[in-house]
């Protein structure tokens, strides 16, 4: 493992940056992508450093954003665009080498160990910027470090097109002081953990005792305590496929709440929120969770499988809301989360008859028939239930590169 160079490529602001992208009047301006963005209970999902700068930020709805900023510019999410735009930056990103691992639609390790033996490494990362940014006005920022945990925390260090080296032996300096909240891996669940027992800082982390983390986390506990030293063995995969397997949120109460009313709404509004987020990537679960955190901090989670998938939120509502129901024994609550799961493509999730659809499938007959023969004449596929149109978002001139979209189109 001794002398890798791994980076980790973190696009910024990424579905507001192909947005101006696409559309070059945006730029400068305080521009968002907000499910139901005509709605004020819609969303933010993500925003440009411009409405950041006013406050803007992810998860918040469109009524408290248009009123922080009443100048924002709220865009519909078209995820067909932002897949388009994300499959043209991992080519850019395979052009230097074939050991590119995804982990999300806009970020991605890189190892570079080989090539950067012929080009300085903060120049390889320079052009690759540079490429990212003149082919497909998109900015990132690149962590380059020895391995992919110290990468990732280069990355987040400078935002937007940023490039930070990141060597271990500097994490003393840069990392140890921070609160362990601050660091890659660790939510406020084990943050809270770890400073039950003492351990404040990263610092604290790296020079606690192992097998006492260890006995109190597991084998994440043994994990944590080497990244806090800088230690990290993941390879770089390239046959790793990035897949969402689920999709949720959580909200922590301001008191200990026993309150029916102000239960139900909480659950109403994250409904709401999962909801949003499932459309923004185009998703329906088959299975609903719920997490109750009581006011001792002790979690309770539930679930629920259905046969048909589900993506709206009055159907998360109702599943959720149910289960809270059936086991909440009235102890004050502190956080609830709800996340559905077993997740795929709206356009590939089929629903099963039943008394309660059978009427709907029946007065899709006629339609289903001339479906059957179109396909017949033209072939398999010509027409599909509209759960979803791609638009052609990159046919006009833009600043994506053309080739690529051709060929994307073929493939």
């Amino acid at each position: 493992m001794a002398g890798r160079v791994i980076f980790h490529i973190d696009m910024n602001s990424f579905y507001a940056s192909v947005e101006q992208a696409h559309d070059p009047s945006l730029k400068g301006k305080p521009v968002a992508v907000a499910g139901n963005a005509k709605e004020r209970r819609g969303i933010i999902v993500t925003s440009s450093y411009e409405a950041r700068a006013q406050g803007i930020y992810t998860t918040m709805t469109v009524g408290e954003a248009k009123r922080k900023c009443p100048d924002i510019i709220l865009i519909p999410p078209d995820f067909a665009k932002y897949r388009a735009a994300s499959a043209a930056m991992f080519a850019i990103l395979r052009s230097y080498t074939h050991l590119v691992e995804p982990v999300s639609i806009d970020e991605g390790y890189l190892d570079v160990t080989e090539r950067s033996k012929t080009l300085h490494p903060l120049q390889l990362a320079q052009e690759m910027q540079q490429r990212i940014l003149h082919e497909l006005d998109l900015p990132c920022s690149i962590g380059i470090a020895p391995n992919k945990f110290l990468a990732k925390t280069a990355s987040d260090m400078k935002k937007p097109m940023g490039i930070t080296v990141l060597r271990k032996r500097e994490i003393s300096a840069l990392l140890w002081p921070l609160e362990v909240i601050e660091m890659h891996g660790v939510g406020e669940s084990t943050a809270k953990k770890l400073n039950s027992i003492g351990i404040k800082t990263i610092g604290d982390l790296a020079k606690a005792d192992e097998r006492k983390l260890q006995k109190e986390f597991g084998k994440n506990g043994a994990r944590l305590y080497k990244r806090a030293n800088g230690e990290d063995p993941r390879e770089v995969d390239p046959n790793s496929i990035f897949d969402t397997k689920s999709v949720g949120n959580s909200t922590t109460l301001p008191r200990d709440e026993t309150e029916y009313y102000i239960l139900k709404e909480t659950f109403e509004k994250l409904s709401r929120s999962v909801a949003e987020r499932l459309k923004v990537k185009y998703l329906a679960g088959t299975t609903i969770s719920i997490q109750i955190r009581n006011f001792e901090w002790q979690n309770q989670t539930r679930s629920k499988s259905v046969k048909n998938a589900i993506q709206h939120a009055d159907e998360i509502f109702d599943l959720a809301w149910k289960l809270f129901l059936q086991h909440w024994d009235e102890t004050p609550v502190r956080l609830i989360g709800i996340t559905v799961s077993n997740v795929v493509d709206q356009a590939e999730s089929t629903q099963q008859l039943n008394l309660f659809n059978f009427e709907q499938h029946i007065k899709d007959e006629p339609i289903v028939e001339l479906v059957d023969q179109m396909a017949k004449k033209f072939g398999k596929g010509v027409v599909q239930r509209g759960v979803r149109v791609k638009k052609k978002s990159f046919a006009s001139n833009t600043s994506f590169s053309k080739d690529f979209l051709e060929d994307h189109k073929k493939s």
